[in-house]
């Protein structure tokens, strides 16, 4: 059995691409024992530029300390499985298109008859009420949906793009987990089990919290009239970027921005991040920018007189000097006058960095198929029950005969399921 602060919970996965798998994931690596099921040919990312066969590289990622078992769940001897592992079962993960748990005969009120103290959390891209209830849904859909993709995406010409990482899908997976730990927490106090229902879509507008904020008092007067603007640009066919625009008018960003943002310098680029008022004192020391915004009396105006351009003015100046020095060197002095820096990095730079190595954020685990791998370690630890990542990700149906035994199937029954088609 693992180690970890959910040792002894059993888990069973049902779920492909990344929220589910992703939610799985960090049940395992806190000491579950998560089995994931996939149709016999393997779920979708597992063939997803497949690195050898039935293997990849999102799979690897997403999968890691969990059992696998490759079954049709359409068959009713697969289901039939699935109902008598439910009875010793703590947990089940549900990510499948709206109706798909119903049509496979998992779904909540299905399941909880069976055991009544399951824990059973599905995800769907919209909920399950309203008049959206019925679509499926990626990440992508769901970041066009709820303002990500307008408040946050790069442009292809006139058209907006994603953002990337899928942020909605791996955050509503961290979501599930939490959800599901608060869920086991509540049944050690009432004995009950209960059904939870997350959505990309409520993941994806809670980090949008102060966006998603109306004061009666202060947006009566400028949230309607920004969508009737909005509504006329699109009937006009107006570009995306002229759509920003009218967005911007009612809710303009502040002008000269120079205390959190990305520098260009002579090697590189530098992330200073720097909200508060005491800290922005500190950026002016470490630089010598003089920001008139900050009055002889020691008080503080957003907006002087003829901001507008002397704005754009100080952040072009402040431009000009971050590239006079090296990041290494701006990172040097910001950290001498206790300024939040740093570099701008790709991920891949980060294998071996001693910050990585050093909190447990790097692992290494041998597959069978794919050898040595260098995965992300659990992104958090506890004193008493440390967190570890188990083994790899399974092959498929690799622990089919090890969980249809579980399930009360002798070897004869497993064979026979086996040359019927019903199991990998």
């Amino acid at each position: 059995m693992a180690s970890g602060p959910l040792s002894g919970v059993r888990v069973l996965e049902f779920s492909q691409i990344i929220a589910g798998p992703f939610c799985g994931m960090h049940l395992a690596d806190m000491g579950a024992e998560v089995t994931k099921f996939e149709p016999v040919i393997g779920e979708p990312w597992r063939l997803m530029v497949e690195l050898v066969p039935k293997e990849s590289r999102v799979f690897a990622s997403l999968n890691r300390g969990k059992r696998g078992v490759a079954m049709d769940l359409a068959r009713p001897e697969a289901r039939e499985v699935a109902h008598s592992l439910v009875k010793d079962t703590d947990v089940v993960i549900i990510n499948y298109r709206p109706g798909v748990a119903e049509q496979l005969g998992i779904d909540y009120a299905t399941l909880s008859a069976i055991n009544p103290n399951l824990i059973y959390c599905e995800n769907t891209a919209f909920g399950k009420k309203g008049p959206l209830a019925k679509r499926g849904g990626y990440d992508i859909v769901v970041q066009a949906l709820t303002g990500l993709m307008a408040g946050e995406a790069k442009l292809d010409g006139d058209v907006p793009t994603y953002v990337y990482p899928a942020i909605g899908d791996y955050a509503t997976g961290i979501q599930m987990s939490n959800a599901i730990c608060a869920a086991l927490f509540s049944r050690e106090k009432t004995g009950k089990g209960q059904r939870i229902d997350c959505t990309l879509m409520g993941t994806a507008m809670a980090m949008q919290t102060s966006q998603f904020t109306w004061f009666d008092m202060f947006d009566e007067e400028v949230i309607p009239p920004m969508l009737n603007d909005l509504k006329q640009a699109r009937a006009d066919m107006k570009s995306f970027t002229e759509q920003v625009a009218v967005q911007k008018k009612y809710r303009p960003a502040a002008a000269g921005n120079i205390y959190y943002r990305v520098y260009q310098t002579s090697d590189g680029f530098i992330a200073v991040g720097a909200l508060s008022m005491s800290l922005r004192i500190k950026v002016m020391a470490a630089t010598g920018i003089k920001d008139p915004r900050f009055q002889p009396d020691g008080t503080f105006v957003m907006a002087p007189e003829g901001w507008e351009t002397r704005g754009p003015e100080l952040v072009k100046e402040a431009e000009a000097l971050f590239r006079t020095k090296t990041t290494e060197e701006w990172a040097q002095i910001f950290e001498q006058h206790g300024v939040p820096a740093g570099a701008l990095y790709f991920i891949e730079e980060l294998f071996d960095h001693p910050q990585t190595v050093a909190n447990g954020l790097q692992v290494h685990l041998e597959h069978p198929m794919l050898g040595g791998m260098k995965l992300v370690g659990p992104p958090f630890q506890m004193s008493e029950t440390p967190l570890a990542a188990q083994f790899p990700s399974p092959m498929l149906g690799e622990h089919n005969d090890e969980v249809m035994a579980e399930a009360g199937l002798s070897s004869e029954k497993i064979e026979e399921l086996r040359a019927a088609g019903v199991i990998l």
